[in-house]
């Protein structure tokens, strides 16, 4: 565990030193989350009563998501991985004492934690002091806040174990492209970072959130703006649970399978 957290530390603190990186992505969150607040303003104007969840909550819901953008944004796929798988570096992986998932795993986190931290601050600083309903709100209590934390928590580790599983197929073919652009194409429809899912109609909402990706970033920014909470919150808990369990057991299962026959294609 102690060359874990030493891999993890070492890789937070390398990826804090791109601060010139973090400042553009600043810039483009800014923009990104004031045109799509002013895009939904434009709908909410015709007929505010006509959807299900309050202004205030959806500009809540997407000041939170462009602050942590880099915990839950699953295009952000090291190329440094897949170019060790491709290109055959990772036989030097492999000749480490140490589990190639857990360390692929903690250095995931380390990354995206690295990005969040520069990110998150000037951007929530920013989004409090808008006016409302344009500006972010506060939970409703302490409670709400703890529970968004939790769930904060666990949509980040579904997230990064999702992930893993995109590396690891790339064991199995030839390009990662492919597989790439699916998976990252249908995490941004059926997570809400594209419409929140409250949005959708009521049939295919309930499947959705049955889903691994609805535990995503669906499940804290809900959480946080109220929209979610009561019976409804525990039973997203739960699935974040499962979906955490299921999905590291299958990278497991599936990385040990792809170890007892790697082909190095380069190198």
């Amino acid at each position: 565990m102690e060359k874990y957290l030493s891999f993890f530390r070492l890789r937070f603190l390398y990826g804090l030193q791109y601060r010139a990186a973090a400042l553009a992505g600043i810039a483009t969150q800014f923009t990104w989350g004031t045109l799509e607040i002013l895009m939904f303003k434009a709908f909410y104007a015709a007929d505010p009563e006509a959807f299900p969840m309050t202004f205030q909550a959806l500009t809540s819901y997407i000041w939170m998501q462009q602050a942590f953008l880099a915990l839950y944004m699953t295009w952000f796929l090291e190329n440094e991985i897949f170019d060790s798988i491709r290109n055959g570096n990772i036989a030097y992986e492999l000749c480490r004492p140490i589990d190639i998932y857990s360390m692929w795993f903690t250095r995931s986190m380390a990354n995206r934690l690295s990005r969040a931290v520069l990110r998150c601050l000037p951007i929530l600083l920013f989004a409090v002091f808008l006016p409302g309903p344009y500006g972010l709100s506060m939970p409703e209590n302490r409670t709400a806040f703890l529970w968004f934390l939790l769930t904060m928590v666990l949509a980040f580790i579904v997230v990064i174990a999702f992930c893993m599983l995109v590396y690891i197929v790339t064991f199995f073919t030839i390009s990662p492209m492919g597989v790439r652009m699916v998976a990252v194409a249908a995490v941004e429809f059926f997570s809400g970072a594209v419409i929140p899912l409250p949005f959708l109609p009521d049939n295919i909402r309930r499947i959705f959130e049955i889903l691994p990706f609805a535990s995503m970033q669906n499940v804290p920014l809900r959480t946080y703006t109220g929209d979610l909470s009561g019976p409804d919150l525990y039973r997203a808990i739960v699935l974040q649970f499962i979906w955490s369990a299921v999905l590291i057991l299958a990278g497991k299962i599936f990385m040990a399978k792809a170890l007892k026959k790697v082909i190095i294609q380069g190198g």
